[in-house]
């Protein structure tokens, strides 16, 4: 048995004492932090509306956002889920639709009609007067068209938007001139299921066209109101503009830069030329290689879209 001088003992206790034993646990200090991935950078463009998006076509992914989630009145974009809803319903492209009183008392409050109350068109011409040049009489009349009275287009209208599942996006009335929300990623994404329609698409992309009554009593010409589309700068694949004094000027359309289709939603712009200007300042940053951007999804445009374009251009909604 070692026996130590009582001197070394008190040497070893004030040892102890000095510099207490370290806990296993404790015995290896913790790893640092890995360092964080440097920011993306600011997207090099600025735009002037109060809220944007750019968002893949196909993918729905997001290359440009301003607020892109934010719930805004939308004006006459509100024809873009019309058109949906009444292909949805299967409309008879080829029938002939009257435009009634009720639809006239729809169309207060909006810009000048170009449809007298009377006279009968194809429900195809009517999609023309509805999406190119924003004629509030159409939308009602197409509704009848395919057996709902308002109420009931707006209740398909709805429809529409949750089979997409566009949870912000709201209808009251079918023209737009009262009520209806929704934001600039869910308008995108309403404008590309319309887009995957052949139809649609085709009626979107429409600069010029002339349509004609069923007692050929009037003949009316349409010029769109998509300016990049009518100055035919860029491949502009087609869209629909809105204004109200609440929702101020808006605009969606669809483009193509390079290989890729991208929709571009914009809404409240303060000038009827802003959102154009903002369409270009977009596209260029797109054709500078979109320095800065950071693609994501947004939770609706996770969701492939579920309203399907089956043979001969009719559309069916899947049901979930």
């Amino acid at each position: 048995m070692l026996v130590l001088p009582i001197a070394a003992v008190g040497l070893l206790l004030g040892m102890a004492l000095v510099f207490p034993a370290t806990p296993a646990t404790e015995a290896q200090a913790a790893p640092a932090e890995p360092a964080s991935p440097p920011a993306a950078p600011a997207p090099e463009v600025e735009l002037k509306s109060r809220n944007a998006v750019v968002i893949d076509a196909e993918t729905g992914a997001e290359l440009l956002g301003k607020a892109a989630d934010e719930i805004r009145p939308i004006a006459s974009t509100t024809k873009v889920f019309v058109a949906l809803a009444v292909r949805q319903a299967e409309i008879d492209l080829d029938g002939w639709t009257e435009i009634q009183r009720d639809d006239a008392n729809l169309a207060k409050g909006g810009a000048r009609t170009r449809l007298d109350i009377g006279q009968t068109f194809r429900n195809r011409d009517l999609l023309r007067a509805m999406l190119m040049a924003s004629d509030n009489r159409a939308p009602n009349a197409l509704g009848r068209a395919v057996g709902l009275d308002t109420a009931g287009l707006v209740k398909a209208m709805n429809g529409v938007a949750r089979s997409l599942g566009l949870t912000r996006t709201r209808f009251t009335d079918p023209s737009g001139l009262r009520g209806n929300v929704s934001t600039a990623r869910e308008l995108a994404l309403a404008l590309r299921a319309a887009l995957a329609d052949p139809v649609l698409r085709q009626i979107l992309g429409e600069s010029d066209v002339e349509i004609v009554s069923k007692s050929k009593y009037a003949k009316l010409r349409y010029r769109t109101t998509n300016q990049p589309l009518a100055a035919g700068k860029r491949k502009v694949l087609g869209g629909k503009t809105g204004y109200t004094r609440a929702a101020g000027y808006c605009f969606v359309t669809g483009a193509r830069i390079g290989e890729r289709d991208v929709v571009l939603a914009f809404l409240g712009a303060e000038g009827k030329l802003t959102r154009f200007a903002d369409f270009d300042r977009s596209m260029a940053w797109m054709e500078r290689g979109a320095p800065g951007s950071r693609l994501k999804l947004g939770r609706a445009a996770a969701q492939k879209t579920p309203i399907r374009v089956e043979a001969g251009g009719a559309l069916s909604a899947s049901r979930r």
